[in-house]
């Protein structure tokens, strides 16, 4: 079982900044990938920010170059750090991952953490 805990959620004003966090922990061998994916009431999830095993990285086009994801040497911990929000970043942002464990590969989602942009 591999386990995401994300943090740094909550409430900031337009034009603010935020840095979410996403650590993984488990029957983790490898991690391919993380992203960040967000939820806004009535809509469907999207991915937000990707970046995978060689520090690729990948963006929606609607949070390019406000929004940067990056990941500690160690791997298993994410971080999307987003600048510059507008009331429509608002959602429940989660954290994904994937790789292989201890027990074959796996996909793990984390439980989210609301971000709200509001005056």
């Amino acid at each position: 079982q591999v386990q995401l805990v994300e943090s740094g959620g909550g409430l900031v004003q337009p034009g603010g900044s935020l840095r979410l966090s996403c650590a993984a922990s488990g029957s983790i061998f490898s991690i391919a990938g993380m992203a960040w994916y967000r939820q806004a009431p009535g809509d469907r999830r999207e991915l937000v920010a990707v970046i995978t095993s060689r520090n690729t990285t990948n963006y929606a086009d609607s949070v390019k170059g406000r929004f940067t994801i990056s990941r500690d040497t160690d791997k298993t911990t994410a971080y999307l750090q987003m600048d510059s929000l507008k009331p429509e970043d608002t959602a429940v942002y989660y954290c994904n991952a994937w790789g292989l464990g201890n027990s074959g590969d796996f996909r793990s989602w984390g439980q989210g953490t609301q971000v709200v942009v509001s005056s």
